[in-house]
């Protein structure tokens, strides 16, 4: 390697470095001064105006929303989501029980603390990964606290990952008991009137939403001491907040707290009491006091407000058992009659949390796939008698895999123990980040088998691209079809499937499965046709099936297997349906360059390639010639930090390259850092 070829650009700390962020509302350093101090940047959080006595704790900042500018959040390109909100459709429910346009399921979830909330991931893999997306409708980025701040945006790659799956993400808006510090001058703040008689923190809670790339807010008043003129007040505040949210695409659900008299009494119902809210609002979290009866009548007040009644989400409070709790499901969706009301699911990260501090990502999948499909770890087969009533056995998943081509998935959960690039090693730290999280398969695991069924997760020991891949384990004793993706993808003669797999041991014909239609009835297999996958020697190996005499409308893909010598391991790292004859190498981005840097911490910038993008990756060039993955994203910036010179290094030299749909990389840009 050659540090002084000429396509490389030296860093820009002493020079201007407004050029290198053009689109990018950050603050512009004047040519000749010094480079900013490169800061880890967090995920942002606020009170509405007035800003507690007293001086903030060690690593919070006290920000107020009124006088928040997009111009003056230097943080900013960390935080805004680069994903739009994808569009989802369902397909045959997996199962008889599982239902499509009745209840849905919001999550409220605690990914992180309020303050030091890194904007990008972190060095860790334990982390909160979730990947059960096709059973949530609404994601709500849940704390707050009276000493950090009340008001909450979410970080981007959790809205990226999310919006990547079609679920919307909502930021937190929390007045706290006051028993819990909350001050009841907060609330005021929040729905103060300017001369004109508007809601001037409604407006401003609109334009974060717009500029962080989110779906609305969760506005959860719980202060007491309030009277009838300030519940009225929240009602207008509430009302313009909906008006403005859905001139942007965006949408506000209440929180069953604060009622009508301005006073908090939790209902556990929609009720005169807190109507009003409920008729301001998109949907109404209905607080844990619930009862069968309760439920039943803010259903049938749902409908006689001609609203629908699934717009009210019966809080399941999840914190402390998880799985294990005890929930009147009958109450909200019951087997033998229509749905009566949606779930509010309150604090589902139990399924990491409950785990002892040496858990690893296999025991949070393991956790987590019990929560969300149930016992049989099989949507397609649900255990009747599992008395935890997971939301496979009521809801339909749902899909964004459709559309015109290429799709393409390497099975990253967001969080690895290592980072791989076609299979070898390029990073032996553990890490987690969201918004590199692929499109994952729908309904895990659904697996079509007469003889004993497998193992099948998501396993971090070895993966193709990122830091996991599908492990399928056991003695496959008959031919065994999982199902991977229920689609909408258009194919045509031209289409091919690349499948990357691998053999630990064992031995087993692969076959690719592909539907054209859907299954005849909910629970049936999909009608495969079954292509042969020819392998040939040891290793991961990417075969190209192509879809010869099919066409129209793909509506499922999965695999089967059967064992020629069992047990069998066979791992699945990565699956690509494109067009034959079409180019997939993205342009590279431009501009790249360091805006800010202290000592070994670095903040990364560039502007964003031509095309479309999954995301970018930047690795750290080594004096020995070798690449060292640093980290990705799907921003255009990014926070490196601790980084050391090499032995005997004057420079460092960093690539940044674009990722797209199937992998491909771009043509590297380069900058350089001098020690």
């Amino acid at each position: 390697m050659n540090p002084g070829r000429p396509t490389r650009r030296t860093v820009l700390l002493a020079a201007g470095a407004a050029a290198l962020l053009p689109q990018l509302p950050l603050p512009a350093y004047a040519a000749g001064q010094a480079a900013a101090t490169a800061t880890q940047p967090y995920a942002s959080y606020w009170y509405p105006d007035s800003l507690p006595s007293g001086t903030p704790g060690t690593g919070i900042t006290w920000n107020s929303l009124k006088t928040w500018t997009a111009a003056s959040d230097t943080d900013l390109a960390f935080n805004a989501a680069a994903v739009p909100l994808a569009a989802r459709f369902t397909p045959t429910p997996a199962n008889s029980t599982a239902r499509s346009g009745q209840a849905r399921v919001q999550s409220l979830v605690s990914f992180g603390p309020t303050s030091s909330n890194p904007s990008q991931g972190a060095a860790t893999a334990d982390y909160y990964a979730l990947t059960h997306w096709s059973y949530l409708d609404e994601l709500v980025f849940w704390g707050g606290s009276a000493g950090e701040g009340i008001i909450l945006a979410p970080n981007a790659p959790i809205v990226d990952a999310a919006h990547r799956h079609g679920v919307p993400v909502l930021g937190n808006i929390f007045l706290p008991p006051v028993a819990y510090g909350g001050q009841l001058q907060w609330t005021r703040d929040l729905v103060q009137k300017d001369a004109a008689g508007r809601y001037p923190l409604a407006a401003q809670l609109v334009a974060v939403a717009a500029a962080y790339g989110f779906d609305g807010w969760f506005v959860n008043a719980e202060t007491s001491g309030g009277n009838t003129a300030l519940g009225t007040d929240m009602q207008g505040f509430v009302s313009e907040l909906k008006s403005l949210a859905a001139a942007q695409g965006q949408r506000v659900t209440w929180y069953d707290a604060m009622t009508v008299s301005g006073t908090v009494s939790w209902q556990g119902a929609l009720n005169t009491s807190n109507q009003a809210f409920f008729q301001a609002a998109d949907d109404m979290f209905i607080d844990f006091r619930w009862s069968t009866s309760t439920l039943a009548a803010s259903g049938t007040k749902a409908d006689g407000l001609g609203r629908s009644r699934y717009e009210l989400w019966a809080g399941v409070d999840v914190e402390s058992n998880g799985s294990n709790s005890t929930v009147s499901w009958d109450a909200m969706v019951p087997t033998t009659k229509a749905h009566i009301t949606s779930i509010g699911f309150y604090r589902p990260e139990w399924t990491r949390n409950h785990l002892p501090a040496s858990r690893t990502p296999g025991d949070f999948h393991a956790a987590d796939d019990r929560f969300w499909t149930g016992r049989s770890l099989d949507p397609s087969t649900p255990d009747s008698t599992d008395p935890w009533r997971a939301p496979a056995v009521s809801v339909a998943d749902r899909s964004t895999v459709g559309g015109a081509l290429p799709f393409a998935s390497v099975f990253n959960t967001g969080h690895g123990l290592r980072w791989y690039e076609d299979g070898a090693v390029t990073s032996d730290a553990p890490w987690n980040h969201l918004g590199l999280q692929d499109r994952l398969p729908s309904r895990r695991w659904a697996v079509r088998t007469t003889g004993q069924r497998p193992t099948v997760t998501f396993d971090f020991a070895d993966a193709w691209r990122g830091g996991s891949s599908v492990l399928v384990s056991g003695a496959l004793d008959q031919p065994t079809t999982l199902d991977l993706y229920g689609t909408q993808m258009l194919i045509t003669d031209d289409t091919v499937v690349d499948l990357t797999f691998r053999t630990d041991s064992g031995s087993a014909d692969v076959e690719l499965a592909v539907a054209t239609a859907e299954p005849s009835t909910a629970g049936a297999t999909p009608p495969y046709t079954y292509l042969p996958v020819t392998a040939s020697g040891s290793g991961w190996q990417t075969v190209t099936v192509p879809l010869t005499g099919l066409s129209g409308t793909l509506h499922a893909i999965g695999v089967r297997l059967t064992a020629t010598a069992g047990p069998v391991n066979w791992r699945l790292g990565g699956l690509a349906v494109r067009d034959a004859n079409a180019s997939q190498t993205p342009a590279a981005p431009t501009n790249f360059g360091i805006s800010a840097a202290t000592g070994g911490n670095l903040r990364f910038a560039w502007d964003a390639a031509p095309d479309a993008v999954r995301h970018y990756t930047l690795h750290r060039l080594l004096p020995d010639g070798t690449r060292r993955f640093l980290g990705g994203t799907c921003q255009r910036a990014f926070y490196a930090g601790g980084l050391q010179a090499e032995q005997g290094e004057q420079q460092a030299w960093f690539e940044l390259r674009a990722t797209g749909e199937l992998y491909t990389a771009s043509a590297p840009v380069t900058v350089a850092y001098t020690w």
